[in-house]
Formats: C-alpha cells, structure tokens, sequence
C-alpha cells in the first residue's frame, strides 16, 4: 500500500502504530464517502437536515485528512494534532448520536431528510448509513488514542533526544573546565 509507507516519519520507532493509524483514517475516509452518497441517494439535492448530516460527514473526512497530514508532517504537526483532535472528537460525538437516531427513529429521520425514496427503501438505506455512522463512532475513538499514543512518542523520542544532548552538553563542559587554565588550579 503506498499511502502507509512514509519516509522520514517522525514515528520511525513505533511504525505498527503509525500504519494503523493511518489505516483507520483512509477506512474513516471511506465511510464517510459512502455515508454522504447514501445521503444523497435519498434525496439530490438534500433538505436542511441532510445539508447537516452531509456537512458532518464532510468534516469526518475533513479529521481524517486532518490526522493523515499530522501523521506525515516531521515538522509543524501541532497545528495538524490539534486540528486532528478537535474534529474527531466533534464528529464521534455527533455520529453516535445520529447512529442512535437512525436506529431509534428511521421513518421520523427519513421524514426529516424529505426523501423521495419508498418508506421501505429509504429505511434499509438509512440503516445502511447508521451502521457506517457507528463504525465511524468506533474507528474515531480508536483513532483518537492512537494519535494520543503517536503525539505521546514523538514527545518522548524528542525529550530524549533533548536529554542526551544536554548530557553531552554538560560532559563537554566538565572536560572543559578540567582543562582549562585555571590560575589557581592545585
């Protein structure tokens, strides 16, 4: 797969972890494509309420590529973390919800999207969007401790880095001082 090999990664000591990583968030990808075709096949050209759930599973998308840049960048991925964070926690909250009114609620959330599709057909697609809608509940909760874990890696493997420099740093300094030409040196 040539999307999950990256060079110069910032996570080239934990690489099972950045492939899963990024594999979930090309599955998120997927399944909010197909949740927002499945919208549309409802009804062309959506009501109110489909513009949202459309313009949810857009910002889904939106997260993914979001932590799909993050994942890759070795430098100034804070911005993309933080965006990545904010829009995945944002749209698991929000896609549970509209997961547990599909199910709950079909023929009344069918009524608000104003389909022209058959009740019996629009239902079937609407539970075809809701378990997408849950699959991607579950596979941003997996992606948000992912990120967590890979952003907590990336810390450690620089706070190392920055350690050992500081200890080479001070090991300089103390051969320094030793020769050095004190003029009071015993």
């Amino acid at each position: 797969m040539g999307g999950l090999h990256i060079e110069n990664s910032s996570n080239e000591s934990h690489p099972h972890t950045h492939k899963v990583f990024l594999l979930c968030n090309y599955i998120l990808l997927g399944a909010a494509s197909s949740c927002i075709f499945l919208t549309l096949s409802l009804r062309l050209i959506p009501s109110v309420c489909g513009f949202f759930l459309i313009l949810l599973h857009a910002t889904t998308i939106i997260g993914a590529i979001a932590g799909c840049a993050a994942a890759s960048a070795t430098r100034g991925a804070g911005k993309w973390y933080g965006a990545h964070m904010v829009a995945t926690v944002l749209t698991a909250i929000f896609q549970g919800s509209v997961s547990v009114l599909i199910y709950t609620r079909p023929k009344d959330f069918l009524g608000n999207l104003k389909s022209y599709v058959r009740e019996e057909d629009g239902v079937t697609i609407l539970k075809l969007a809701g378990g997408l809608c849950i699959l991607i509940f579950c596979l941003e909760w997996v992606v948000l401790t992912l990120a967590f874990f890979l952003n907590y890696y990336a810390y450690v493997q620089k706070d190392g880095v920055n350690s050992r420099a500081m200890k080479n740093s001070k090991v300089q300094d103390e051969e320094d001082l030793k020769n050095w030409p004190w003029p009071f040196q015993v």
